[in-house]
Formats: C-alpha cells, sequence, structure tokens
C-alpha cells in the first residue's frame, strides 16, 4: 500500500453514538468473531481515587439523572460532578462517560491519564458484560480505547507504549464484543506488525468481518487487499464493490480523502467486465440486507 496513504490512515477508537452524548444506552449486535479472545488480566494495580463530588445523591440513578440534564443543558462540569459519584458506584455509562470527556476535553480540561483509569475501571469491571447487553457498546469501546492509548503510551506518565497490551485489548473487543472499530485497528495492526507478525491473512479477514458491518474504512482497504491480491486471492470485481460502498458511506471528503483515491485507483485498473460484475455484486449485496 502506498506509504502516503498508509500514514493517513490511523488508529481510532471512533465510536458513533450520538444517543450516548445524551447518555441513551445502545444495545450491540450479537454476532461474533471467529476467535474466543481470553479475558485480558486487570490493566493496573492501583488507580487514582475517583473525585468525590461535593453534592451527595440519594442514588446512582439519581445522579445520572442529573448528569444527563446538566449536560444536555451545557452545564459540563456539573455533569461531570454527577457523574463522578454513579462512577464511584462502578456505573457503567458514568464511567465511559467521563473517560471520554477527559479523553476529548469536552467541558473538562483534557487528561489522557484520567481518561485511561476511568476506561480501565469499566474494563476491569464489565468485562465479562454479555454482548447482548445494552452496555456492551460502551465496555468494548473502552476497550479499544486502551488499545489506542497502549500503542503510544500517555507521555509523562505511568502508561508506556506496550503494542502487545494493544493487541489484547483490540482482540478482545473484536472478538468478544464483535466490534467493528476493534476489527479494524486490530487488522492494521496484522498489516503493519505491529505488537504481532505480520499477517496479511489475518488482516483481510479482521477487516472482513469489520466491512460486514458497515464499517466503511474496512470495507476500502479489503477492496484494495482483494484488489491487489494481499493477502487474499484477487478478485477485482469484489474488490471494487467494497471500494465502492467505502466510497458511498464517505461524509467528510477531507479526512476520507484516501478513500477517493484507492477507489479511482481501483476504478482505473478495472476492466469493463470487472466493473459490470461489481456492480452486479453490489446490487445483490444491497438486496440482501433489506
Amino acid at each position: 500500500m502506498n506509504a502516503r496513504l498508509i500514514e493517513k490512515l490511523k488508529l481510532t477508537d471512533r465510536l458513533t453514538m450520538a444517543a450516548a452524548c445524551a447518555f441513551v444506552l445502545i444495545g450491540s449486535s450479537s454476532a461474533f468473531a471467529l476467535d474466543a479472545a481470553p479475558r485480558p488480566q486487570p490493566l493496573t494495580p492501583s488507580l487514582s481515587p475517583v473525585l468525590t463530588p461535593h453534592v451527595k445523591y440519594g442514588s446512582v440513578r439519581e445522579a445520572l439523572r442529573t448528569g444527563m440534564r446538566d449536560y444536555n443543558a451545557g452545564d459540563k462540569l456539573g455533569a461531570a460532578a454527577a457523574l463522578e459519584y454513579a462512577a464511584g458506584q462502578g456505573h457503567t455509562l458514568a464511567l465511559w462517560k467521563l473517560g471520554r470527556m477527559y479523553a476529548d476535553g469536552d467541558g473538562v480540561e483534557h487528561d489522557d491519564l484520567r481518561a485511561f483509569e476511568y476506561f480501565s475501571r469499566l474494563a476491569d469491571q464489565h468485562a465479562d458484560e454479555s454482548p447482548d447487553s445494552p452496555n456492551a457498546l460502551v465496555v468494548s469501546s473502552a476497550f479499544v480505547a486502551l488499545g489506542t492509548y497502549f500503542l503510544d503510551g500517555i507521555k509523562g506518565t505511568y502508561v508506556t507504549a506496550n503494542p502487545v497490551r494493544a493487541v489484547e485489548m483490540f482482540n478482545y473487543a473484536a472478538s468478544y464484543f464483535s466490534d467493528s472499530n476493534a476489527q479494524y485497528n486490530l487488522a492494521r495492526l496484522y498489516m503493519e506488525g505491529t505488537g504481532v507478525s505480520r499477517d496479511a491473512r489475518q488482516a483481510a479477514r479482521w477487516f472482513n468481518l469489520a466491512a460486514e458491518k458497515g464499517h466503511h474504512p474496512s470495507q476500502a482497504l479489503l477492496g484494495h487487499m482483494l484488489m491487489n491480491g494481499q493477502g487474499v486471492p484477487r478478485q477485482r470485481a469484489k474488490g471494487l464493490m467494497w471500494l465502492t460502498l467505502a466510497r458511498e458511506a464517505v461524509t467528510d471528503s477531507a479526512k476520507d480523502e484516501w478513500i477517493e483515491t484507492l477507489y479511482e485507483e481501483a476504478f482505473a485498473a478495472a476492466s469493463d467486465n470487472d466493473r459490470k460484475l461489481a456492480l452486479a455484486l453490489l446490487e445483490q449485496y444491497i438486496q440482501s440486507r433489506r
């Protein structure tokens, strides 16, 4: 793959969950990947204590309700204080939302270490959450976030770069929760040989699992691999089909310019027969999901 394009592809824990910003839980798919990853060992021997909120709440439910109200009203500091109470009781969504707020600097000071520790608590306490649980999506996304932190570490903290640990985090979320973002990130590590032996066949396998869930970066890279016979037998028509799906899903042309580039290269390299077959495969794919 072109080195310039690889540099543009950054491992990410892109979690499309607008409802989560309003603290609405969303169920996850019950589909499983082929591997059963072992439950990861606890992440850290000891974590910083959860901050004690100044306001006392009668219950976790009340604290969460207050956090919802304050966050949606724009009082994010107030929301964080209420969520601290719920997080102290181990509430799944409160731990996840605080992790995201500190990771993004969303209404609080940006603090990757505190985000890492909230995600760690969530992962340690809820790793065995059923993949069919309403909480599964936020638990799996915590593992994905931890994987990205382990890739490079957090400068000036005890969280050092540990690509092998990153693979473990992604593999658990990809296998147990069938998380498409984790599957994508794991495939990227297999492509690059980061934290794991380079294996294009395994990369294609994980891209395929994520692509079938509509993950368009995975669709693009799977299509590119099929076009070039990288890790899989060359199938130009099928590769062009996946790249077409990925291109149609692009919403940010600047960020996803690399997908447009891969599509254009594939379309130019395909024969007329490849293009016709790709269109037929695309129609079959769309029909099968209606």
